[in-house]
């Protein structure tokens, strides 16, 4: 079986589309990894009301986080110069302001952008929290997941079967087997993972895929 791209590697290849001057919120999971790998110029919000903060506090020193300094989804920060805390309020308007740049987990995706990352369908549900607010809000979204599911079925699919999250939202897809653009003539396929060709990528996706000109392995 081929290898596929482990999370890390995903959050490195979507740390590449961040430059210096950014603003980046991050979502829960693999793309709070993406902030490990990012330019040290990238800008990092987080929605519990803070902005311009870092380093992250390596995951294996937690013995020097400062439980007052930390993001949404729970990860520990060091104060920076510069840096501003502000109310939730204050931080859901500059989510809504179009300016930042979201990069998210997902579900599922469809050929148009939908996304769905917050419900399984299954019995539990799920939790409504500010991803409607980034998916809807940010000037660009960028999905990080995997290809398929534990079952090998597509998550980038024609329609979206799970509750959706915000319509026409994605911009970029990031999966452990490609990097896909989300364009107005449809998905196309801009870089495949070590090993894959093109036809492999679209037999373990839904819509047809436009395969670009100029084709290249995934960037790590």
């Amino acid at each position: 079986m081929k290898r596929r791209l482990d999370r890390n590697e995903m959050a490195k290849r979507a740390a590449l589309e961040l430059k210096s001057g950014d603003y980046v919120n991050l979502g829960f999971g693999m793309p709070n990894l993406v902030a490990d790998y990012a330019d040290k110029g990238v800008i990092f919000q987080t929605e519990n009301g803070a902005i311009g903060y870092g380093p992250l506090v390596p995951s294996t020193d937690k013995e020097s986080a400062d439980f007052h300094y930390h993001d949404a989804i729970g990860r520990f920060w060091v104060p920076a110069p510069g840096m501003a805390v502000f109310d939730v309020l204050t931080s859901f308007a500059m989510i809504r302001g179009g300016r930042m740049i979201a990069v998210l987990g997902g579900l599922q995706v469809s050929e148009k952008g939908d996304l769905a990352n917050w419900n399984t369908g299954g019995p539990q549900g799920g939790i409504i929290g500010g991803a409607m607010d980034l998916a809807f809000g940010a000037k660009t979204v960028i999905v990080t997941m995997g290809h398929t599911t534990k079952h090998g079925k597509p998550r980038i699919l024609n329609k979206c079967t799970l509750p959706m999250t915000a319509k026409e939202c994605v911009d970029l897809i990031v999966t452990d087997l490609a990097l896909i653009e989300v364009t107005p003539k449809g998905l196309v396929l801009k870089e495949v993972a070590p090993g894959w060709t093109a036809k492999e990528v679209q037999a373990l996706t839904e819509p047809e895929l436009i395969v670009s000109s100029d084709l290249k392995e995934m960037r790590l």
